[in-house]
């Protein structure tokens, strides 16, 4: 076959299926300005607020000043990227409460004032007057948040540091993506989820449950890190003497009976071997109906009402250790 046939052919395959791709890029970007999915909007919220940090313990940190809107809610960040209002570095005579944790403390999918941060805030205020400094970042694990924390947190010399423990948390440090561009097109991004989707389904690969519990195998470097990590903020905490707690934050697909109870008991009784309180809140989601606690449909991160309960369970917890 001679070279023009073989451009003639090759012409006629990728002029019309570069038309149908930029259609369907269109029509995606149009339908999904009303309608919200997951992998999508996770997508956006890489390439938006998240940017790479120098630190291979910590992977990436959001955007300092940025602001977009996921999951039909606004996220903005300050100056130094927590999704927070300004505090100044120099303690201002209030209490002063840090929360460590990823997507779940961040808030995703709800907006700020109904976040469990913004909630223990005014609670806690009612106390004493108190700043609560959110550092939560989405996709991080026990690891990155330590090390954000030493490094964008101890400055502000916190009264009380409360680390929000997720069953993911032993996940290794994420990897950058080697095709980061390619997360701008919802082409890529929405087909590709579906596509995962239908794998998994039809695959023999392990589904959550199975995942989440080989995360805590003896052998699993991201536990093993977990708890490296865990015991450098205990050791920080005591030098420092501010005071430390642990609370662990509930898998909301199956609430009862509890579906990772081995799991939590495993980083209970690691935490408490550091001397560190920590609280278990998923026996208190007992008899709670999972999906309605979840922000969409395809997202089981807390929605407004789960992080008003993760707020109401939590405030005793986060008092005891005095004024």
């Amino acid at each position: 076959m001679s070279l023009r046939k073989l451009a003639e052919i090759a012409f006629l395959v990728v002029v019309p299926l570069a038309i149908f791709l930029l259609l369907t890029e269109v029509v995606l970007r149009v339908y999904l300005r009303n309608h919200i999915f997951y992998d999508v909007e996770m997508s956006r919220y890489a390439l938006a607020l998240k940017i790479d940090s120098p630190d291979p313990r910590i992977g990436h940190h959001h955007r300092p000043g940025a602001e977009a809107r996921l999951m039909g809610v606004t996220i903005r960040t300050n100056a130094d990227g927590f999704r927070d209002d300004e505090y100044p570095v120099a303690r201002t005579g209030s209490r002063r409460v840090m929360f460590l944790g990823d997507s779940l403390t961040l808030g995703w999918g709800v907006e700020k004032e109904a976040t469990f941060e913004h909630r223990l805030e005014q609670q806690l205020s009612r106390e004493r007057p108190t700043e609560v400094i959110n550092l939560g970042v989405g996709n991080y694990n026990t690891t990155q948040e330590v090390y954000l924390f030493l490094e964008k947190g101890l400055r502000y010399r916190p009264d009380q540091v409360v680390l929000f423990y997720f069953i993911n948390d032993a996940e290794p440090v994420p990897q950058r993506s080697r095709f980061p561009g390619l997360g701008r097109t919802r082409v890529v991004t929405f087909f590709w989820s579906r596509i995962k989707a239908l794998i998994s389904q039809l695959s023999d690969a392990p589904g959550y449950r199975e995942f989440y519990s080989a995360l805590y195998s003896e052998d699993s470097p991201g536990w093993a890190r977990s708890r490296e990590s865990l015991t450098l903020l205990s050791e920080v905490a005591r030098a420092e003497g501010f005071d430390l707690r642990v609370v662990l934050l509930p898998e909301l697909h199956q609430l009862d009976p509890y579906a990772f109870e081995r799991e939590h008991a495993m980083v209970r009784d690691f935490v408490r071997a550091l001397g560190v309180p920590v609280l278990d809140l998923a026996p208190a989601f007992r008899g709670e109906d999972p999906q309605s606690l979840w922000v969409s449909l395809d997202d089981a991160h807390p929605n407004a009402r789960a992080h008003g309960l993760i707020a109401d369970y939590t405030r005793d917890f986060l008092l005891e250790s005095g004024p």
